[in-house]
């Protein structure tokens, strides 16, 4: 098989491998970062990531930790396909001679053009991911604020904003269908691809470089074929952690950008929605579901990056 076809197929199961390991931990993470600022004296509604995971899985049972999966797992093909083949066509335009490594600012190099093709793959498939996961989270926070700023006798008001908030997606497609309808058609789908690239770029280089150079201290010099798949989950799991470490504040403008209302936005871009989350927040609401998300890159990253390598090498 050539090179491209390789890579199409090794990345397909790479990503397969990382969306099923990574998705629950990837469900609280949007949870946590889309939940808005509750009312003074209010508790949030979740007081952590295993409150999260708690309250999810008593509401909606454990699939409820994969609800949104549909939408990457139909585009994963594509997503992984296109990141491991454009990064291979970068190193190949990258290598001074055939078969020769690349250095590691070369990996970087090629990671991040790999992180401009994806970002259009990858904006609109986490929109609809995000809706879907962030919707009981911001079907049930809105009405509890309304009925703690409304006067005694607001049960109008109160019940105004549950109607207005109340999960509305059955799935995937409702998502899609009701965003092409009512949300500014095609463009409505690339809400937040400002800061996807914003978070693609930059983490990619990121990841792709943090996982060669991995390899290569464990190998000992830049010959990294002979490591066993305990190394690769390592160095997968490195570069996996290195990704997020870079760019989480961006993720999670991204997050608040695409569960905002059409109608009635909260935020008018990015830059307003980094600034209203310092102000509502302080640093730490740019890093809100940072623990699961660091705790999901590790197994996650790992599995992608084992998948990649023995697939292709098996190719």
């Amino acid at each position: 098989m050539g090179d491209v076809a390789k890579d199409l197929a090794a990345g397909t199961v790479g990503g397969a491998a990382q969306l099923v390991v990574g998705h629950p931990f990837d469900t609280i993470k949007v949870k946590l970062q889309s939940q808005p600022t509750p009312p003074p004296g209010q508790p949030p509604k979740f007081a952590g990531a295993i409150d999260a995971v708690k309250q999810t899985i008593a509401a909606e049972g454990p699939g409820g930790l994969y609800k949104g999966m549909g939408a990457p797992l139909a585009t994963v093909a594509a997503f992984n396909a296109v990141l491991f083949t454009v990064r291979g066509q970068m190193e190949t335009l990258l290598r001074s001679e055939p078969g020769v490594a690349l250095t590691i600012n070369q990996q970087v190099i090629a990671g991040a053009g790999a992180g401009v093709a994806v970002s259009f793959l990858a904006c609109p498939t986490e929109l609809i991911k995000c809706r879907l996961q962030a919707q009981s989270a911001l079907g049930t926070a809105a009405p509890a604020a309304a009925a703690a700023a409304a006067p005694a006798g607001g049960a109008a008001a109160t019940s105004t904003v549950t109607a207005a908030t109340a999960v509305k997606y059955g799935g995937p497609m409702d998502v899609a269908r009701h965003v092409l309808r009512s949300e500014g058609g095609v463009r409505g789908l690339f809400k937040g691809l400002v800061p996807t690239m914003a978070r693609e770029v930059p983490g990619n280089a990121v990841m792709f470089g943090v996982y060669e150079a991995t390899k290569q201290y464990m190998a000992g010099g830049q010959d990294t074929s002979g490591l066993g798949r305990g190394s690769l989950i390592l160095a997968g799991g490195i570069a996996g952690a290195a990704f997020w470490s870079s760019v989480y504040p961006t993720d999670v403008v991204k997050s608040v950008l695409q569960v905002d209302d059409f109608k009635n936005p909260k935020y008018s871009g990015s830059i307003d929605a980094f600034k209203k989350i310092l102000a509502a927040d302080g640093v730490k609401g740019l890093y809100k579901g940072f623990g699961p998300a660091m705790a999901r890159s590790v197994p996650a990253n790992g599995a992608c990056f084992l998948a990649y390598e023995v697939t292709k090498s098996l190719l």
